[in-house]
């Protein structure tokens, strides 16, 4: 079969503008917003800034709503439909358990339906907000695309399929997220945001009672119990532990520094150490602050273009809240 120097030469004009505009294969792109909202990634920046400024750990909440939302079928924002008609929210999951902050991203939204109403989604504010939540805890500056459209339906039926539980085997992990296409050593990179924040005593308790789990560092055991004295801790009950004592609002790579000290707060955690090939990794992180940032950067991308709703599908939510009415 001969050669169409018409085809390829259309080919090569459209690699071209994809690198132009940074279009993936999931069909978002850089600045999506340029001409339909030009200050729509600004508007989500300053609001960001002003919610850090007050509370802090909104910015660990950015990041958590990012994982758990586009780990489940889509990046979409079903995370945040809340409990109203036929739809029963993601939030009520076991898997969503220490979740907060949700309120926040209706600020946030409405701050952008002022400026340019029912133009943009939920999912990328979602997206955009988990990107500054990154760089105000001190990691990467992440390209973060858009173009992702909300979704109409909750997934609360299939989460616990999705997200892994902080009990599970590190082979499960892996698989899940080597199902998106995300990578071993991304893996453990997207761990890392372990960095920042913390764990409530009910994902603890396993490690520490009725016996201490002979892995962690007997000296952190004994920190452990004090932070959750009970081995049944009331889940309302504010009692928990941070993921980092020395930098704990740092996103740094002094998560790998404790693994291989035996200070891994959650069982997922120190598995990274007690898997051989996973090891090597944790090393190379827990040596060099800036590759975890760079190995960080890529796969939180990764998982940003899980699957989004783009073009015609699902739709742009007034609230985040809830669909649009019909």
């Amino acid at each position: 079969m001969g050669s169409n120097p018409t085809l390829g030469a259309y080919l090569l004009l459209s690699s071209l503008l994809c690198l132009l505009f940074g279009v993936g294969a999931s069909g978002l792109r850089l600045n999506y917003y340029s001409k339909s909202c030009p200050r729509a990634e600004a508007i989500v920046k300053e609001e960001v800034q002003k919610l850090y400024n007050e509370h802090g750990n909104t910015a660990v909440s950015w990041v958590r709503n990012l994982f758990h939302d586009c780990m489940v079928k889509s990046c979409d924002a079903s995370l945040l439909l809340e409990t109203r008609n036929t739809i029963v929210s993601e939030q009520a999951s076991e898997r969503s358990f220490g979740m907060r902050n949700f309120k926040y991203v209706t600020t946030i939204k409405e701050a952008l339906e002022r400026e340019c109403p029912a133009t943009v989604s939920c999912a990328d504010v979602i997206a955009l907000s988990a990107r500054d939540g990154v760089a105000l805890l001190g990691g990467p500056h992440i390209p973060m695309k858009t173009g992702r459209r909300d979704s109409k339906e909750s997934y609360v039926d299939v989460v616990e399929q999705f997200i892994p539980n902080h009990n599970d085997t590190i082979s499960l992990v892996l698989s899940r997220f080597k199902s998106m296409g995300i990578s071993a050593e991304s893996t453990v990179a997207l761990l890392g945001a372990h960095s920042v924040g913390r764990v409530h005593c009910g994902n603890l308790v396993g490690r520490l009672y009725p016996t201490i789990d002979p892995t962690i560092d007997p000296a952190y055991a004994k920190y452990l119990r004090y932070r959750c004295p009970s081995p049944n801790p009331d889940p309302k009950d504010v009692v928990y532990a941070r993921n980092d004592r020395e930098t704990p609002m740092i996103l740094d790579n002094m998560y790998y520094k404790n693994l291989l000290r035996n200070k891994g707060l959650l069982l997922v955690d120190q598995q990274l150490v007690s898997d051989p090939s996973l090891s090597p990794f944790v090393k190379k992180m827990a040596a060099n602050n800036a590759y975890f940032h760079d190995r960080f950067s890529t796969a939180l991308l990764l998982l940003s273009e899980n699957n989004p709703l783009v073009g015609n599908q699902g739709e742009i939510r007034k609230d985040c809240r809830f669909v649009n009415a019909e």
